[in-house]
């Protein structure tokens, strides 16, 4: 399964950056292949590790958030591995033959 989300912490003023930089260490602790960009972390693995680590990262901003959003969306196939650079590198073999 490969994941892109975002957790957002409510109600802490303006300023996120240091809890969302919070919830990426520990998707970056994890060991599982992952990525962040500007607006999603991406984590590939197996549906109950994946959801731990998504479940992990929320738990530690709402340890100093009274609210957390949470935008998630999965691509779920079966027999699929390392999707997180193979879609990638599709798509940039795709763009070159155009």
């Amino acid at each position: 399964m490969l994941i892109a989300f975002s957790i957002t912490p409510l109600g802490v003023g303006e300023s996120v950056g240091d809890l969302v930089a919070e919830a990426v260490r520990v998707v970056r602790e994890s060991g599982l292949p992952n990525q962040t960009d500007a607006m999603f972390t991406l984590v590939e693995g197996e549906w109950d590790e994946v959801m731990a680590v998504v479940k992990r990262a929320v738990d530690v901003v709402a340890a100093h958030a009274p609210r957390v959003s949470v935008v998630l969306k999965a691509d779920i196939r079966p027999g699929v591995t390392d999707g997180l650079t193979s879609k990638v590198v599709d798509l940039e073999a795709r763009l070159a033959d155009a």
